[in-house]
């Protein structure tokens, strides 16, 4: 365990992603008595993850914020909720800022780990946050803590079997949603380029589906595009059957190593199948950036500014390295980024949330739209919700100079629930 200075920590501690820019906090608004320790904790299985836990001392209350991917320390709800009389928990999955290794399912026992070792700190409440693709980890989690243990998943989608009957698994107390999407494959599905024919060359494109041809109806930035109706529903059935196709890669590459161990277990592996059994192939997911949401403002209008969450060059973000799902094994795409065989979707996991729910939402948002914070919300149907629409972009941000963000209004508004939903209580 080791004790950092508030003043000091916002850089030093960080783990950052370019699709995290503009989500740190103002170190200026931490409250000056804060202590933040480093706390290195066990899963059931073994696996070791570390977690920062930031109190001023006798708070009954801990928000809790992981995100399976992402590990950002210096998260800008931090300071309102420290200043509202509850501590403030971030922790890292096993695999932090690593599609190879994650998936949703062997991120489970890591955030009980934490659950666990808060509750052993004393705290008598714990509250999940989860932003963006923390909501639907954070859903995953409440709906398989509140089962039974004979119930819980057995399983990742690939097959890895993950021991949840065994791990103790605390229900949280309550929830925050910001920015939260409806799981990682429905968000890769929205946003994946349909019009790849090779899933082993980056140019090979059907013209007919390219979202970036003029002739399709785009034009260039940062004029906006216009899609007409017919090629939006064409190519949205494209996106889900390049889904279907990817999932289809990735269990065959699975089958692939498993027949092999299979004949390295019977005696019968030729060398290539020696050599089969032990391979980790890895996915490459060529252009990832196409909604076409981002490129044609017409679409689902609103408040966003144009350009997608990596920016506003469709050419790099889409043919670029850095982007959703780009590199992967056939288990993380599975778990992960496939909108037809992830577990963690809030369409699975949502309906099952009993506990109050406070649900923040974007208006200039270009990753979560309307009709999915809707969806969203109606899926939150057995829980009590409180839903806040507020200016910002997917990071609660100004979309553009002088206009206003949301990042401090959302801070309020979370204290404020917290405190209605008595959570803070403070001891001291």
């Amino acid at each position: 365990m080791g004790t950092l200075a508030a003043d000091r920590c916002a850089t030093p501690v960080a783990t950052t992603t370019a699709g995290l820019r503009g989500a740190h906090w103002d170190a200026s608004k931490l409250p000056a008595d804060v202590r933040i320790t480093a706390h290195s904790i066990r899963a059931h299985d073994g696996a070791s993850v570390v977690g920062f836990l930031m109190q001023r001392g006798g708070e009954r209350t801990v928000v809790c914020a992981m995100h399976p991917r992402e590990m950002t320390v210096p998260q800008y709800m931090a300071p309102e909720i420290l200043q509202g009389g509850c501590a403030f928990w971030v922790q890292g999955s096993r695999s932090p800022n690593n599609n190879l290794r994650l998936e949703h399912e062997t991120a489970l026992p890591d955030l009980a780990a934490g659950q666990v070792f808060l509750r052993l700190q004393g705290f008598r409440s714990t509250v999940l946050q989860g932003t963006s693709g923390g909501g639907p980890l954070a859903a995953f989690y409440c709906q398989q803590a509140a089962r039974p243990p004979q119930e819980r998943i057995a399983q990742t989608p690939a097959g890895r079997p993950v021991d949840l009957t065994g791990a103790e698994m605390p229900e949280a107390d309550g929830l925050v949603l910001i920015s939260s999407h409806l799981g990682q494959g429905l968000l890769m599905q929205a946003c994946l380029d349909p019009s790849v024919i090779d899933e082993d060359d980056p140019f090979a494109t059907d013209a007919a589906l390219n979202p970036f041809d003029p002739a399709n109806g785009f034009q260039a930035p940062p004029s906006s595009s216009r899609y007409d109706a017919d090629f939006i529903e064409r190519y949205r059935a494209a996106q889900a059957r390049r889904v279907m196709r990817l999932d289809e890669r990735a269990r065959s590459l699975l089958a692939r190593k498993a027949a092999a161990r299979r004949a390295v277990k019977d005696g019968t592996a030729t060398m290539t199948e020696r050599l089969s059994a032990t391979w980790s192939p890895i996915m490459t997911i060529w252009r990832t950036d196409a909604d076409l949401r981002c490129w044609d403002l017409s679409i689902e209008p609103s408040a966003r500014a144009y350009g997608s969450l990596w920016g506003g060059n469709p050419i790099s973000s889409n043919w670029g390295s850095v982007g959703f799902g780009r590199i992967c094994t056939p288990e993380s795409w599975l778990s992960n980024w496939s909108a037809i065989s992830s577990n963690a979707t809030m369409e699975n996991c949502a309906p099952h949330i009993r506990q109050p729910v406070c649900m923040v939402r974007y208006s200039g948002d270009n990753s979560v739209f309307d009709s999915e914070a809707d969806k969203l919300e109606s899926l939150l149907g057995n829980a009590e919700v409180a839903r806040h629409d507020l200016p910002g972009n997917h990071h609660g941000k100004p979309v553009a100079k002088g206009e206003l963000g949301g990042q401090q209004r959302a801070g309020e508004i979370v204290r404020q629930w917290l405190l209605s939903n008595n959570f803070t209580t403070v001891a001291r």
